[in-house]
């Protein structure tokens, strides 16, 4: 769990960088900062999702993923648990709770954290996600001056998620063929997607309400690869 620990770290050290440096920027600064991050999300997630090779596969992955999360109603568990964090660390129900959700779901969608975690899992080989480490510290620094110490609390989920991924890897690896980590890729880029949407408060996507279909997207093209049906 090397690399995992490494990333944890990185996003510790730059949230708490951006905490320091944020006391000094002024309001309209952070705002074009964050319409400037927005942006670059919004563009990463498009980047991800148009490597689909099989739509309807992503599109039923969204709405089976998206009906259970709301049953569920993953995002109020996860902003719940932004705020219970930021009451521990002495503050009020403000825009913490909102930063830990944006941050953590970024941090955790994406190719790079499980293939890098699968990776070092398997081989002890972490340099997937030492890159991925360098690119979270860097942007933990920048999120954290916009939008606060929320941001600090995302690496729990990010050492949680990528932790059982590693710890799991063994019994993962026949799952996560060529097939399944493009759509995969496909699919969590779309929330992605939906992440730079919240950011430039265009409409507001209950990003959390959809992760399930990650695995909903895991399970439908492995089973199609399986059984020998065209994807």
């Amino acid at each position: 769990m090397t690399g995992t620990l490494v990333n944890v770290g990185s996003i510790v050290a730059g949230a708490l960088i951006g905490i320091v440096l944020r006391k000094g920027i002024p309001d309209p600064v952070k705002n074009t900062v964050m319409q400037g991050l927005g942006l670059s999300v919004l563009l990463i997630g498009i980047q991800m999702s148009i490597k689909t090779q099989n739509v309807l596969l992503v599109v039923i992955s969204l709405v089976v993923g998206g009906i259970i999360g709301q049953l569920i109603n993953i995002e109020r568990r996860l902003a719940s648990l932004g705020i219970r964090l930021e009451v521990m660390m002495g503050g009020g129900e403000g825009k913490a709770a909102r930063a830990f959700v944006t941050s953590s779901l970024i941090y955790c969608v994406g190719a790079m954290a499980i293939l890098g975690s699968i990776e070092d899992g398997l081989t002890g080989n972490a340099t997937t996600l030492y890159a991925k480490s360098m690119l979270d510290g860097v942007s933990a620094v920048i999120f954290s001056s916009a939008m606060g110490i929320g941001v600090l609390f995302s690496a729990v989920p990010v050492l949680l998620y990528q932790g059982a991924i590693t710890l799991m890897a063994e019994s993962m690896k026949n799952i996560f063929t060529p097939d399944v980590i493009r759509e995969l890729t496909a699919s969590g880029g779309l929330l992605i997607m939906g992440i730079g949407i919240n950011i430039l408060e265009i409409k507001e996507i209950r990003v959390g309400n959809l992760l399930p279909s990650i695995v909903i997207i895991v399970l439908l093209v492995w089973g199609a690869g399986r059984y020998g049906i065209g994807i």
